[in-house]
């Protein structure tokens, strides 16, 4: 096959390639080369497996850049049209150029303008690259219609939930997803839905983003795309980025149509929910069945996605929710979701006796010193309680000092636990400190475990060093 990408190009340049080097390939079976000769240009060879879904591509692309839109140009076709030449927008995909960011949770600002450049983009290619678009020549559907949800679903059932060995009533199933079709095709279809827009398919040449590997696109709603970009599991997108560029994305589609924001993310959540599924019948195929562990990897991350969507119910389909809940409380994916879980280390001591280590090794986190509450330990009577003795609970609380203390402490700690809970980051300490360990400090620590756990459903381990006092307080 490699013969034909040769032919060509010599036939194309007019001279034979003196280097074919073949591309890291994607989730597809399509093959890609780069072809050079001294003193020609370097073209990129694709080999298809699918004459239909080349011919896609091909009429796609022509459109497109006959709009003027970022793509690559197809410069030479084989007689079959089982494969083509196209302009070489180098090596850098907008997945790697963002990978400091996708592995820290913590995105510069040069990664957060590529993501809002891209972003800002993909309306073009919805609703300018829709007008005078040949749907005929989508394949393997024209069209984003029920029948192409059902499929994705089922996709999902037999591909992924039936290989993880969870026990399910189809009948109940199958209701779920025909309410969710429902739903789905309630949105508006006129569009180029791109399908598999992510970040494996965006180029980075010169500072901007192009567009490749639009072949599986066909007329559908807009939100498909945005779940599909915004929630891509290895992506690992912080919420607070996506909120930001879910607005740069309502912004540049008003270009093209007025949009109610509310109405927007109240649709889009029903799509990253579907987009979610689908995506995870195929790594169940490309993993469980093609045993590529590539796919596998990429497990735990959509997993991750359907837990934090499934924090507030869908009550359109509460069997695909109850039982969605199961799948990720599995063992096999909880254990590697609850390594990547915060954990939150509370500790109150004695400053006489040091100031506690950090046993993650971070050596970080928040030390409050108490001492300037008052203190019940001057008085007799409060030397044989501890700060979890409603005596002494009852005296902290009397003027109000040590509420206030802690409004503070807490306003601090719930910043940082918010942003790491974000960041995907695992260890937190927070460590009170009075004079003898006792009263002012057992009190403090004992509420704020209790309110990181409430508030953030976080794990915390709580630690009262000179009582030997231990507490653990479970995720939720």
């Amino acid at each position: 096959m490699e013969s034909a990408l040769k032919d060509l190009y010599r036939a194309h340049t007019g001279h034979t390639p003196h280097s074919v080097e073949e591309l890291p390939s994607s989730g597809s079976n399509r093959r890609y080369f780069r072809l050079s000769a001294p003193g020609c240009p370097t073209l990129v060879g694709v080999l298809g497996t699918i004459v239909q879904e080349n011919d896609a591509f091909l009429s796609f692309d022509e459109h497109f850049a006959s709009k003027q839109l970022p793509v690559p140009r197809v410069v030479a076709v084989a007689p079959d049209r089982m494969s083509y030449l196209q302009t070489d927008l180098g090596d850098t995909l907008l997945f790697h150029a963002i990978e400091k960011g996708r592995l820290t949770r913590v995105f510069s600002p040069e990664e957060r303008e590529l993501l809002v450049k891209t972003i800002r983009r993909l309306p073009d290619f919805q609703f300018a690259g829709a007008e005078g678009l040949d749907f005929t020549k989508c394949y393997p559907a024209a069209e984003f219609d029920r029948r192409s949800i059902m499929w994705d679903l089922n996709y999902f059932k037999y591909c992924f939930l039936k290989a993880t060995g969870l026990e399910f009533e189809e009948d109940k199933l199958e209701d779920d997803f025909s309410r969710m079709a429902d739903v789905l095709m309630q949105s508006d279809s006129t569009t180029f839905m791109y399908r598999d827009f992510q970040s494996r398919n965006v180029m980075i040449a010169d500072g901007e983003p192009w567009f490749i590997d639009f072949q599986g696109g066909r007329r559908g709603p807009f939100y498909y795309d945005v779940a599909s970009f915004l929630w891509q599991a290895k992506a690992n997108f912080p919420d607070s980025l996506r909120h930001d560029l879910i607005l740069e994305y309502i912004d540049s589609v008003r270009r093209y149509r007025d949009i109610d924001p509310a109405q927007f993310l109240y649709t889009l959540r029903h799509f990253v929910l579907f987009r979610t599924l689908q995506v995870l019948g195929a790594y169940g195929f490309r993993g469980y069945f093609e045993k590529k562990p590539h796919f596998m990897q990429s497990v735990p991350f959509a997993v991750a996605n359907l837990r934090a969507l499934l924090g507030e119910p869908f009550e359109e389909y509460p069997y695909l929710t109850a039982m969605l809940r199961r799948l990720v409380d599995m063992k096999q994916f909880s254990d590697v979701l609850q390594k990547r879980q915060l954990t939150v280390r509370v500790l109150s001591f004695a400053y006489k006796k040091g100031i506690p280590a950090d046993p993650s090794g971070n050596g970080g986190g928040f030390v409050f010193d108490c001492r300037a509450v008052n203190n019940p330990g001057k008085y007799e009577r409060y030397k044989p309680f501890t700060g979890l003795d409603k005596q002494v609970i009852e005296f902290l609380e009397a003027d109000g000092e040590v509420i206030t203390f802690l409004d503070h402490c807490y306003a601090l700690v719930d910043a940082s636990v918010e942003r790491y809970m974000e960041r995907g980051f695992t260890n937190l300490s927070v460590a009170f400190g009075c004079t003898g360990g006792q009263h002012r400090s057992v009190y403090c620590a004992q509420h704020m475990a209790e309110h990181i756990n409430k508030r953030y459903g976080v794990k915390v381990e709580l630690l009262h060093r000179e009582q030997d006092i231990e507490q653990l307080f479970s995720p939720r």
